[in-house]
């Protein structure tokens, strides 16, 4: 039994390292080449996991030269775009200025229910809003929405607005996060003049505490509802 533990270890680390170096996708966002390297490497991995027979290496290798393969498809992929459209797929509109490309939905295997539900996925429940939508390599559906249904922006109103930035998590779960506090140049003690003013009496009551560089701070107690204010700015932070 613990020979069996410690190939499941030994397989675990060296797959999880391969990931690391096949660098990071969501499942959704893959292409159809990287899904397959996926699914192998999956079902290679559980062998040498569970029959002691097989050696670990005979387990390994295997591994390692699909992960070769992979930067070759990949360097491939970069340096020929026949060869990329050929591993991949190439984007497909498959709606236009004119509708709905029947031809070229039945040509990706997708039926109308799809693309609706992919619309509706972005945002968009009515066909007349959208001037294109493209089926990416990836499964994903990018939309350009006609301009009677595009989002306005602070810059079409011309409204000018002060740059938040990323927000910097102070507190998580009821612990202060030393290395942000130190980052957004803010003290214990500011951190208690904001849990006053949530009401919030203790650290550790806390769920969460963050902060952008504009001052607008996010905070939220366990089993109350979130509260936003504005607190002071964050200046010369440099994230």
């Amino acid at each position: 039994m613990l020979t069996i533990v410690i190939r499941a270890i030994v397989i675990y680390i060296v797959i999880l390292f391969l990931y690391r170096l096949m660098g990071k996708r969501q499942l959704g966002e893959m292409q159809p080449f990287e899904l397959v390297l996926t699914l192998i490497i999956a079902d290679l991995a559980t062998i040498p996991m569970a029959e002691i027979s097989v050696p670990v290496l005979h387990g390994i290798v295997p591994l390692l030269t699909l992960v070769v393969m992979h930067f070759i498809i990949t360097l491939l992929s970069r340096w020929s775009t026949k060869f990329s459209n050929f591993v991949s797929g190439k984007p497909v509109i498959v709606i236009d200025p004119n509708g709905v490309d029947y031809k070229a939905i039945k040509n990706l295997n997708l039926s109308l229910d799809d693309i609706m539900e992919s619309l509706r996925g972005e945002g968009y429940f009515k066909l007349e809003q959208v001037e294109y939508a493209i089926m990416e390599t990836n499964g994903k559906i990018s939309v350009l929405p006609k301009s009677n249904f595009a989002p306005v922006t602070n810059g079409d109103l011309k409204i000018k607005v002060q740059e938040g930035g990323v927000p910097i998590n102070i507190v998580s779960e009821g612990k202060i996060i030393a290395e942000n506090l130190k980052l957004a140049q803010l003290s214990r003690k500011d951190v208690d003049m904001m849990l006053d003013r949530a009401k919030i009496k203790r650290l550790k009551d806390c769920l969460v505490l963050a902060i952008d560089l504009s001052g607008e701070a996010y905070i939220q107690g366990y089993g109350e509802k979130y509260q936003t204010f504005k607190f002071k700015p964050l200046d010369g932070v440099k994230l």
